[in-house]
């Protein structure tokens, strides 16, 4: 089948790797990945902190660029949240029934990558390798809103040689939660010296997660502790061939 990556803006601009595993798995599947250059951020940002028009604008963008696809994925369970959530709630609140109604058939063919293996695609062993042990972060959107639990850990169990460690609190949020982390600094510092801390505690080597905006707040606060933790996208776990 054809699929339409949404890469989104932290991994087009700071994980391009991510990316590129999300393609090399779909094509090892034997898919074909497209990618819309027209594509921007999908809004979260401007809607979380109000703008909801402006956030709107973008989500009209978003359903332009995609709406010729059957699948889209992304590797980021918070973009897509926004896409299935927010622009609904926000077309609802300016009074937009007819963007509303838009966004909702649209939202019901994007998934986050994880849960576009499990649910469409029905697999979990993709044929990866990795030897290390390996704690799963159940980020607040994939847990959440998305209702993802046992699928990303079903496909971290089948990859090779890979321990998967579980760690007390692993369902609590990391800390970050966009401007909350700014807004609120030693609070969001604090919540994330926790989660590390277990992490390293539970012995495991590498964090992994659906949204490298959290792993980017819990690896910048193990590297400040200096705690020898990896974090690394599922998706370039499940492309490793270690």
């Amino acid at each position: 089948m054809k699929v339409a990556l949404f890469l989104t803006c932290v991994n087009d601009g700071l994980f391009p790797a991510t990316g590129r595993a999300v393609v090399e798995v779909l094509e090892s599947l034997g898919h074909e990945v497209d990618f819309p250059t027209e594509q921007t951020c999908c809004g979260q940002l401007h809607l979380n902190a109000g703008y909801q028009r402006e956030g709107l604008h973008v989500a009209q963008q978003f359903r332009r660029v995609f709406e010729p696809y059957e699948f889209v994925v992304s590797p980021s369970a918070s973009c897509v949240g926004t896409v299935r959530e927010s622009y609904r709630n926000a077309a609802r609140t300016m009074g937009d029934p007819r963007l509303e109604a838009d966004v909702e058939e649209l939202a019901g063919r994007v998934y986050e990558f994880s849960e576009f293996l499990t649910d469409v695609l029905h697999v979990t062993d993709v044929g990866a390798r990795f030897p290390h042990r390996v704690a799963y972060h159940p980020t607040c959107h994939s847990l959440r809103t998305l209702g993802l639990k046992e699928g990303p850990k079903d496909l971290l169990r089948a990859v090779k040689d890979l321990e998967l460690v579980d760690f007390k609190g692993s369902d609590q949020c990391c800390g970050f939660g966009g401007m909350f982390a700014l807004k609120n600094a030693a609070t969001s510092v604090a919540i994330g010296v926790d989660k590390v801390t277990s992490v390293e505690d539970a012995g495991a080597e590498v964090l992994c997660a659906l949204d490298n905006s959290c792993l980017t707040h819990v690896g910048g606060v193990a590297s400040h502790e200096r705690l020898p933790l990896r974090t690394m996208h599922l998706a370039e776990i499940l492309a490793a061939r270690e």
